[in-house]
């Protein structure tokens, strides 16, 4: 919980933010501070810390190394600050790594907000998470000093967690104890071990604000903007198995002819249903003649019309003669210019 946090406030913020705008503050190792929208463990951030001195009322702003290393770790050990960058609030008085830094080395980490992954079987979406009115998140924290083999001296903080509020217990089971206001930043400055522990609780107030930003800000190298910007998130629905099979029943009905309009399917679609030049309804397979072929068949049927109407004498033969001449001619369909041409 809590392993990325967006920190590009000033220098001369961060005091402010931990309402310490009223005393005398002195800064150590400022010039490593690189604001940064997606730090991570490792990364140089600014912590206020009270003055090593005890009858001393000022405060330092020091800017120390994410990821605690304790200072029993073997000099010759290579600092791993991924192991304890963040301290369950439940076991800091038990572990040997925290308890002895709780009476003396609790400190303030000042951001805008921080990042956290939902998981949703193996896809993690990261969402950001921030106050309403923009004013910065103020985290509680221990600190401790760690001596390398070189004889450097190396500051480190880790963060304390707790339950995760009502909130945002759909997100993740944990998040940073947050405090938010003066009275709640000096209690765990100041205050002595037996009373900051009613400060390491869920924060539940309402002016907490979340939304889902891009994945590509997973890879520690990723900053800028861009990793605090709002993303849309993909509805289940695109890809439902039931849009599937209504998908392929559409395409199936698509295929029927007779059911197809001009509307559907590509511009190459069928002509609409309609009825055949002879009354009878177009059947699947059939096509519409054209205006020359309507026209034939009417000629046709005019033709009929007008040799049941001048010649009701003739005779079987002459009737037989007639249809056997009308069949020659290569099948062609008789006009009124050829009838006469006999004529």
């Amino acid at each position: 919980m809590c392993g990325r946090a967006r920190c590009t406030l000033r220098p001369d913020d961060v005091p402010r933010a931990c309402h310490r705008n009223s005393d005398p503050v002195r800064t150590v190792n400022m010039d490593r501070y690189r604001p940064s929208y997606n730090v991570s463990p490792g990364y140089n951030m600014p912590v206020v810390r009270r003055e090593d001195a005890s009858n001393s009322d000022g405060h330092v702003l020091h800017c120390m190394k994410w990821g605690l290393i304790p200072s029993f770790t073997k000099k010759n050990e290579k600092p791993d600050h991924y192991r304890m960058f963040n301290a369950r609030s439940e076991s800091i008085s038990e572990k040997a790594s925290f308890r002895r830094l709780v009476p003396k080395n609790r400190c303030l980490v000042a951001v805008e907000g921080f990042y956290e992954w939902k998981k949703d079987g193996s896809r993690k979406q990261p969402y950001y998470i921030h106050f309403k009115d923009g004013r910065p998140l103020v985290f509680a924290a221990l600190y401790d000093s760690w001596e390398s083999s070189e004889g450097e001296i190396l500051y480190t903080f880790t963060i304390i967690t707790t339950s995760s509020s009502s909130a945002l217990q759909w997100l993740h089971d944990r998040m940073p104890v947050i405090l938010g206001d003066k009275n709640s930043t000096d209690a765990w400055l100041n205050s002595s071990a037996s009373n900051f522990k009613t400060l390491l609780k869920p924060y539940e107030e309402s002016d907490l604000a979340w939304y889902p930003v891009t994945s590509a800000m997973g890879k520690p190298s990723f900053d800028g903007p861009e990793c605090i910007k709002e993303i849309q998130l993909k509805t289940e629905g695109n890809t439902s198995i039931s849009k599937f099979f209504s998908k392929k029943g559409a395409e199936k009905e698509d295929s029927k002819p007779e059911q197809k309009t001009p509307c559907q399917g590509s511009a190459m679609a069928e002509q609409p249903k309609t009825e055949k030049e002879d009354g009878n309804e177009l059947k699947p397979g059939d096509s519409i003649r054209s205006d020359e072929d309507a026209f034939k068949r009417q000629i046709k049927r005019d033709y009929e019309e007008f040799l049941a109407d001048t010649k009701p004498t003739l005779d079987n033969t002459d009737h037989v003669k007639k249809k056997e001449r009308a069949k020659s001619a290569d099948d062609k369909q008789p006009t009124l210019f050829s009838y006469f041409g006999k004529r």
